[in-house]
């Protein structure tokens, strides 16, 4: 995130280290790491409410970067039981994939979440990865509200 602008330092170490985010925000569907990392279906929806508030409480929101399937997922479920999409199959998970939900939605992101298990297998590089920051960084300097 640093690369693209995005945060104002590299690396972070603690909750005191002078990071800061820059037009960014993170979030998660899941609060917690489950067992596996492979959260349960009921920890996914106790979590859920956590994220809809926080994306109500989010002012200007141009572009969602989904980080793994489960984000891609949890999010567009959040869209369809809003009414804002209708169906969640409409939209393939792939990295690097944009996704147009509506008119006057934010443009939605998918990428391989960078996970070690990702990370270790070359499944996703460094590379990869921040050509999905460069992507969100070129729509919110292009898009208009």
């Amino acid at each position: 995130m640093y690369e693209t602008g995005f945060a104002s330092q590299p690396t972070s170490t603690s909750r005191d280290d002078g990071l800061t985010l820059i037009d960014a925000y993170i979030s998660a569907t899941v609060r917690c790491a489950p067992p596996d990392n492979k959260p349960l279906p009921e920890e996914i929806h106790n979590c859920r409410p956590y994220l809809e508030r926080e994306l109500e409480l989010l002012k200007d929101v141009r572009v969602i970067v989904a980080l793994g399937k489960l984000a891609f997922d949890g999010y567009l479920r959040i869209l369809r039981d809003a009414g804002r999409i209708t169906r969640r199959a409409d939209f393939v998970f792939a990295h690097d994939r944009e996704h147009r939900t509506g008119p006057g939605q934010p443009v939605l992101i998918s990428s391989y979440h960078p996970s070690q298990q990702n990370t270790s297998t070359g499944k996703l590089t460094a590379e990869m990865f921040t050509a999905v920051f460069v992507r969100a960084k070129r729509l919110l300097l292009h898009q208009t509200r």
